[in-house]
């Protein structure tokens, strides 16, 4: 990558002009403004304070070194060095997207490299459907996990279902099924009830009598309602996890109790008031945490250390990526502390929380579900907007701020919707490729230098828009802000229907007609490599 080289030529000649210092962590990025050259640098305004000069002249000195065939340097106030690369440059990388297509983008060497990373999302509320407020969660996991296998890592898409038997949800659920208590008693709840399959269910966990009842019958409902919500994960949300992981499964394994003793063995626990207390505050937690109640029932904690000692210890993922809703924003810190206390570094594990959705339509918020009447599901909201669309709002909101999710505007098939935009982009090349000659093959494996003949402003704003694709799908796979490939794919189609309206593709001039050609051929193949990452569909006409 372009960014990448100039980086090194930018080290190299700190190194060659002040010796071997201290290097800062500084940037090479496109700036906003095209006038201020097509890559800026700020390593100049890092340095001044450890070399004790002017930025302005480390940047002069740093430029006489950092020239070279591929760009021309120069700097600006107060200290920048900017870099516009040359014709040869934007040549070379222009073929390059011509020349690997579908695979454009994907980095020969990489921080991902060769690693096993567990993603785990969605995880939703096992004794209900997955809703609408499960959704920031579920795009947001799916399309992390496509950039990190671009990127040559092993992902293992995985789902957490909270299905203990002894958890005092399951039980309750359980309760209210065998008429012993009103706690789960929704519409969605009780139509499952009513279902003759499960009081079958029921019937038979009776007849065996177990010791506990309540949690078996809890279980087997949760089951069946999982069962349905993960036809509808692949079939309607368009997911395909690798694993559906039971909570149940580390207590039937005896990995709870081992861990608990684990905890005792190495002195991180203590008893206070009947209850078992994890010594969390000696591991950078806020406070001491219960592990196991004074009722002997673990807390969320005790299986959650042992789910997650099975992922690094069992499994050995290299990393976990743990996505969760707003309602977990406070248990964050004592499972890292606990995961510390047991030796396992806070690098190893990011954890990423999503905040609250509001559903607006016609300016108003949208709370209660037309069907149900107590939610609103992601299934409902998908058949009403469409699984792109509902998919890109989403992920074109950061999902560490509140949301509104503009109904009207999500169904809207118009330039005004931000996924439509997108799609029709792609629409437009495939529309203009149709027409295109067929002697445009041969004139493309030629010698012609491209660049050369595309010189006017769209063209140029084009191509190296095209160009920062690599390097936009890079930092996504190292910060997981997916969120950036939202933005770039919404302004690489802003910039192509501007170069469509102002410059006519099918032209007298022939040679110029089959370079236009070819940068939208160029085109394509980064819209349908991003609309792939994002998991949208890449339709053939609108």
């Amino acid at each position: 990558m372009i960014r990448t080289e100039i980086k090194k030529a930018v080290l190299k000649a700190v190194v060659e002009k002040f010796g071997n210092i201290l290097m800062p962590e500084f940037l090479v990025e496109a700036p906003e403004n095209p006038a201020h050259g097509d890559y800026s640098a700020n390593i100049a305004l890092l340095l001044s304070k450890i070399l004790n000069k002017n930025p302005l002249e480390i940047a002069g000195i740093l430029k006489e070194n950092v020239g070279g065939g591929m760009w021309e340097a120069e700097t600006a106030p107060p200290g920048f060095i900017n870099f516009r690369l040359s014709e040869e440059t934007l040549e070379s990388e222009f073929q390059e997207i011509l020349k690997k297509k579908n695979i454009y983008g994907k980095p020969q060497t990489t921080i991902h490299k060769l690693q096993s990373i567990n993603i785990e999302f969605i995880s939703a509320n096992p004794t209900g459907p997955i809703t609408m407020g499960n959704a920031r969660g579920a795009f947001l996991g799916d399309v992390l996990a496509n950039v990190l296998e671009f990127f040559g890592a092993k992902v293992c898409r995985e789902y957490y279902i909270n299905d203990a038997k002894s958890s005092t949800q399951i039980k309750e659920l359980g309760k209210t099924a065998l008429g012993r208590g009103m706690s789960y008693l929704s519409p969605y709840v009780k139509e499952k009830f009513q279902s003759p399959e499960f009081r079958k269910i029921i019937s038979e966990i009776k007849s065996k009598n177990p010791r506990n009842m309540e949690g078996e019958v809890g279980f087997a409902l949760t089951q069946k309602i999982q069962k349905e919500n993960q036809v509808n994960i692949e079939n309607i949300f368009k997911i395909k996890f690798n694993k559906f992981f039971s909570e149940e499964s580390l207590y039937k394994s005896g990995l709870v109790k081992k861990i608990q003793a684990e905890l005792k063995k190495k002195n991180l626990v203590y008893e206070k008031d009947g209850a078992l207390w994890l010594k969390a505050k000696e591991y950078g937690d806020t406070e001491d945490r219960v592990l196991v109640r004074q009722t002997g029932e673990p807390t969320y904690a005790l299986p959650d250390l042992s789910y997650h000692w099975n992922k690094f210890k069992v499994r050995k993922f290299d990393k976990v990526i743990d996505i969760w809703g707003a309602d977990h924003h406070g248990y964050a810190p004592r499972l890292v502390a606990a995961l510390k206390a047991l030796g396992i570094g806070q690098d190893k594990i990011k954890i990423i929380i999503t905040q609250l959705v509001r559903l607006i339509e016609d300016g108003k918020e949208v709370k209660m579900s037309k069907r149900r009447g107590e939610f609103i599901t992601l299934e409902e909201l998908i058949k009403e907007v469409g699984p792109d669309a509902a998919r890109f709002f989403f992920l074109m909101h950061s999902p560490d701020t509140h949301m509104d999710f503009d109904m009207k505007l999500a169904k809207e098939r118009s330039m005004k919707n931000p996924v439509y935009y997108v799609q029709y982009a792609y629409v437009r090349c495939s529309s203009i490729l149709g027409k295109s000659p067929p002697s445009l093959k041969l004139w493309r494996a030629s010698k012609i230098q491209i660049i050369k003949l595309l010189n006017t402003d769209e063209e140029r704003m084009l191509i190296k828009k095209l160009m920062q694709f690599p390097e936009v799908v890079e930092d996504t796979a190292g910060d997981f802000q997916v969120i950036r490939l939202t933005r770039y794919a919404l302004e690489l189609s802003k910039i192509f229907h501007n170069f469509y309206e102002k410059q006519h593709v099918l032209s007298e001039n022939l040679e110029l007609q089959n370079a236009r050609l070819v940068l939208v051929s160029s085109t394509q193949i980064v819209l349908h490599n991003i609309l792939g990452l994002l998991g949208i569909s890449k339709p053939e006409k609108m």
